[in-house]
């Protein structure tokens, strides 16, 4: 079986093709994926769906925590980001909630505290992917849900 990065010019050219290499962005849903990267970025995530969480995870093989699911999916798309959540919200640009595209950050504070305790994707239409919690699974929530309202911190974007 081809490795990932023998693979990551085709996905490019069949993301590019079906992207319909229109050049017109007036036809793009609010909050759609803006570059051929962030669509490898979500489509990497949305592969992910159901795999375990696990406290430090980082690969399909051992399972995920939420920052490691971020971590992955970006690397597999050859982007740089910070392991932890709490560097990814230091090191991301701040972008507002009615701006989010597909592929950028989004941080909650779950816990006590002050700080940033968890991190999703956002897919668009006000859906994100996540690896929750022990004994859970990467899923997608929305945000506007009673939950993740009440613990939604900031998004960010790095690309």
């Amino acid at each position: 079986m081809p490795d990932s990065l023998s693979l990551r010019p085709l996905l490019l050219l069949s993301l590019l093709l079906s992207l319909g290499l229109s050049g017109c962005n007036s036809l793009r849903a609010p909050g759609s994926v803006n570059n051929p990267e962030k669509m490898i970025v979500v489509d990497t995530a949305r592969q992910q769906l159901g795999r375990a969480y696990r406290y430090g995870g980082s690969s399909p093989e051992s399972g995920f925590d939420c920052s490691g699911l971020v971590h992955y999916s970006y690397q597999q798309a050859g982007l740089t980001v910070p392991r932890t959540s709490k560097e990814q919200y230091r090191q991301a640009r701040p972008v507002s909630r009615r701006h989010l595209q597909a592929g950028d950050l989004i941080f909650f504070r779950n816990r006590y505290g002050s700080f940033v305790s968890h991190v999703g994707i956002y897919l668009g239409n006000g859906e994100f992917i996540h690896a929750p919690s022990s004994g859970k699974k990467v899923a997608i929530k929305r945000l506007d849900t009673p939950y993740w309202k009440k613990h939604y911190y900031a998004a960010g974007r790095f690309y």
